[in-house]
């Protein structure tokens, strides 16, 4: 969910493309590169520095991998040394084909984990008071419950995602999901749109990685000073190899405004950042979530579940929580799919966070992510997950299957 602050409902936002058909929006060029070996400092200026600084700074890279970043103005070297932080819109690259985010090991240590920020974008909730279609009457208030540690025992499929932006260390909730392609050994995970590309402003957010039960044992923020990185990654940091949202948000998504939120949808397709024991996330962490894009409408589910790890006020982020309420229906435009809308306090930090409920067959699945809410918290919305959510579901899939 977008940021939050008084008297404004948060998003980043997609428009729908009119009159014209819907292309999917696939990644490109999923190079995963270990630019170095040691660990980053905390300073979110100078972690990719000094971890380039460290050890001997030699890489081994193919030829024909560098020949392709190069014909997207992406030098591997300068990329290590930090030129990942130039933002400039000429080098932010923004197209479906212009995904690049190369591992740098180390990169994500615990303090930079701990320093990231909730994304901020804010909608006046005047924006969405003259809705048209069917919307039900805003939810009373749901009070977020703690999900109780271990994490990976209550909601093993249950993480954060973390990346970079131009305004910094950012982050963002998602979830472990099955890939149809690979049964059993799936390293997909669910998130929203806003948490892998700016929209129609911006390109790509880049160093984007997954924490499959960040802070598993719950643990204070004051506790988490100088732990080790195992301590809030006890099953590693995932690195995103490939990435895909829908090409409404690449092509109209922004910063303010309610349109779009009903394809705010993301998959990352992940790798382990230290090449792991050769067990899939999903081996890894135990469990993924069937994805229902068949899933009733609002008025036959009797109960969804929300989970994210919210970090605006009174959250900090540290802490999983959940959110179970009886959907209504929020419709930001006729011409867009009406989406699910639940009671709950939780705040900005739990975008892309996964909504459960009984799928088609009656079993638990993931049928939303959260995608907006108003600032002063109270109630969060999710896209009703279809057609498009199913392509760009099964590209991620197709793309990786068998392997």
């Amino acid at each position: 969910m977008r940021s939050i602050r008084p008297s404004s409902t948060t998003r980043r936002s997609g428009r729908t493309r009119r009159g014209t058909s819907r292309v999917l929006t696939a990644v490109a060029l999923a190079s995963v590169l270990a630019l170095t070996a040691t660990a980053c400092g905390s300073s979110e200026d100078t972690a990719a520095d000094d971890a380039a600084a460290a050890g001997d700074g030699k890489i081994t890279i193919p030829d024909d991998i560098k020949d392709r970043l190069k014909e997207h103005g992406i030098d591997v070297d300068k990329w290590r040394n930090g030129e990942w932080k130039n933002w400039d819109q000429d080098d932010w690259l923004r197209e479906a084909n212009d995904y690049i985010n190369p591992i740098i090991e180390g990169l994500w240590d615990p303090e930079r984990m701990r320093d990231a920020e909730e994304p901020e974008q804010e909608v006046d909730e005047s924006d969405i008071s003259g809705d048209q279609g069917v919307t039900d009457p805003t939810p009373e208030p749901v009070q977020a419950q703690a999900v109780p540690p271990s994490y990976h025992a209550n909601a093993p499929t249950a993480g954060k995602v973390f990346f970079d932006s131009p305004e910094g260390t950012m982050v963002c909730s998602a979830t472990v999901v099955q890939d149809p392609a690979n049964p059993g050994k799936s390293n997909m995970v669910w998130t929203a749109g806003h948490c892998v590309h700016a929209g129609k402003e911006g390109g790509w957010y880049r160093n984007i990685a997954f924490v499959p039960s960040y802070n598993d044992a719950g643990r204070p923020t004051a506790e988490l000073e100088g732990v080790a990185k195992e301590e809030v990654a006890p099953y590693g940091v995932w690195w995103g190899d490939w990435a895909q949202t829908s090409d409404q948000w690449i092509e109209q998504g922004g910063s303010t405004g309610g349109d779009g939120a009903s394809y705010d949808f993301a998959v990352i397709h992940v790798t382990p950042e230290k090449g792991g024991d050769g067990k899939s996330l999903e081996e890894t962490v135990g469990s993924a979530l069937p994805v229902d894009f068949n899933a009733p409408a609002a008025p036959d589910v009797e109960s969804m579940t929300a989970t994210g790890y919210p970090a605006g006020t009174p959250y900090d982020g540290q802490k999983l929580f959940s959110c179970e309420d009886r959907p209504g229906r929020l419709s930001l435009h006729t011409s867009e799919p009406t989406m699910y809308r639940i009671g709950c306090s939780m705040t900005a930090g739990s975008s892309g966070g996964g909504w459960v409920a009984a799928g088609s067959d009656g079993k638990p699945a993931l049928v939303s992510n959260t995608s907006i809410g108003p600032v002063t918290s109270g109630w969060l919305a999710g896209p009703r997950l279809g057609e498009e959510a199913k392509g760009v579901y099964d590209a991620v899939s197709d793309k990786f299957a068998g392997q």
